[in-house]
């Protein structure tokens, strides 16, 4: 898989070194409480981490880290995720999971990255993405980058012990061309 550059970042592949900051994240609630599924109800053991490490190494598929330019040290993990080629269509999700670098653009430049990656070298038509209403700082990010709110799933979420809205939004091609990503 190609490595992609940004300015602060790199998309680069899933290495066994990530191991360790990646587990410093996955059973932190301030980072887990915002991500789909039931993969995050529980405690994640080193060797679950390992696992989903070693098997993102190997498969080669569109998910990245996201790594800083310089020292390719773990910041975040990206993924086009459900890719219909037929349809030209594929889902986001993205976590910045290093503690020092969330709410500083690097989720922004790292989304610009992978619509640029999807759109041109992937030949995909539309990105879109399901995100809690209550997600102030991930809605504000993919706005950013072009995304627009196309829909809700009214109070299908459970969280805090409140019903929340699931937000979809999405991106076409064209849109970001026009757009591109400014963090």
């Amino acid at each position: 898989m190609p490595h992609l550059i940004g300015q602060r970042i790199v998309l680069r592949e899933y290495r066994l070194e990530d191991i360790e900051p990646i587990q410093a994240w996955v059973n932190d609630l301030q980072v887990t409480r915002y991500l789909d599924g039931t993969v995050f109800l529980y405690p994640r053991s080193v060797q679950q981490t390992r696992s989903f490490v070693e098997e993102n190494a190997r498969s080669g598929g569109p998910a990245f880290v996201i790594a800083h330019r310089d020292s390719e040290q773990y910041i975040g993990q990206l993924d086009l995720m459900q890719v219909d080629y037929r349809h030209r269509v594929a889902s986001l999700g993205i976590v910045i999971g290093a503690k020092g670098y969330r709410g500083k653009g690097y989720g922004s430049e790292a989304v610009g990255l992978a619509l640029g990656f999807a759109f041109h070298q992937m030949n995909l038509h539309r990105i879109e993405l399901w995100v809690r209403e209550d997600n102030e700082a991930a809605i504000k990010c993919y706005r950013s980058c072009g995304f627009v709110e196309e829909g809700r799933r009214r109070q299908s979420y459970f969280a805090d012990g409140v019903r929340k809205d699931l937000v979809l939004m999405g991106i076409l091609r064209d849109e970001w061309e026009r757009k591109r990503c400014q963090p």
